[in-house]
């Protein structure tokens, strides 16, 4: 971060100390451990794929008009829509430098081609706003470009700076995007869950931002053809009022949507284990191990 403009510095450290999971570094670390890289000349690397995650978020709270990240001001409305825009490419252009100095042409490849897949997936969600055709897979390949990707990114790289075979890097990349989906499909089914207490971002945010996630591609399917007809008409013109945006949520509750989306996760999740049971046998695989479980449990 020493390297950037302070001004630019200034927004990167009011996205980075703000908080978060730190899931995309610690999945680096881990993988590159688990496989035998165990110096420090790893951190830089882990902290790049943060840098990738924030730009991320930085560009991803513009697009929606966000006011609120991790429980603080978006930082675009604190430091102006302009140089924040900048200050997310520079953030970019730093990580790309950063897994450049590591010399492995084939991590600099899995990067860039996450960065592309993350981007794709942010323009195909746009595309498909208030989107009353919304199907679960489009759904399903909206969640593997805007999160799942730069998941398998960070723990692919850990595998290829720890110079294994392309069978663990396999292994690694399978976990990886298996993992990031069934994160993707645990957040949204937050959106929708009683106790938001803890999230830090509004209830039902995506709903208001006419995000059709999977809670409401199920609940649509388990109402009436007409009440659904009428639901994708109005979400489609952006005409829901607020107490019938609370009232979807209250049913997708009450329908128990949310839980079964956390269903489809565990079967990720599942798939993520069996690709990890193929690592070795070491402390830092128990911890992934221990990983599939938070995300399995999680409430924020």
């Amino acid at each position: 971060m020493q390297v950037l403009n302070p001004l630019v510095r200034q927004v990167g450290e009011h996205v980075l100390m703000a908080g978060g999971k730190r899931l995309r570094p610690v999945l680096t670390l881990l993988t590159a451990r688990c496989f035998g890289r165990t110096g420090q000349d790893i951190y830089p690397l882990a902290c790049s794929l943060e840098f990738l995650h924030s730009a991320t978020l930085i560009h991803d709270d513009i697009l929606d008009n966000a006011e609120v990240r991790r429980g603080k001001d978006a930082a675009h409305l604190v430091f102006g829509l302009k140089r924040t825009v900048l200050a997310g490419d520079a953030l970019l252009a730093l990580a790309n430098m950063i897994v450049a100095r590591y010399d492995v042409p084939s991590m600099n490849y899995c990067v860039a081609e996450a960065i592309l897949r993350t981007a794709s997936g942010e323009i195909e969600e746009i595309g498909n706003m208030r989107n009353p055709e919304m199907d679960e897979h489009t759904y399903l390949e909206i969640v593997k470009g805007k999160t799942a990707f730069l998941i398998q990114a960070a723990c692919t790289c850990g595998a290829m700076a720890a110079h294994v075979d392309k069978e663990a890097q396999e292994h690694a990349s399978l976990f990886g995007i298996n993992l990031g989906i069934a994160f993707q499909l645990v957040d949204d089914a937050l959106d929708y869950a009683e106790d938001v207490s803890l999230l830090g971002k509004p209830h039902g945010g995506d709903l208001r931002e006419g995000k059709i996630t999977l809670p409401l591609i199920f609940y649509l399917k388990s109402i009436s053809k007409q009440k659904r007809l009428t639901l994708l008409d109005k979400i489609s013109e952006n005409s829901l009022g607020e107490k019938e945006i609370d009232g979807i949520i209250v049913d997708v509750q009450r329908s128990g949507m949310d839980q079964k989306v956390r269903q489809e996760a565990d079967k990720y999740l599942q798939r993520a284990a069996e690709s990890l049971s193929t690592f070795p046998d070491v402390p830092e695989r128990g911890l992934m191990e221990e990983m599939l479980e938070l995300v399995k449990t999680r409430k924020f």
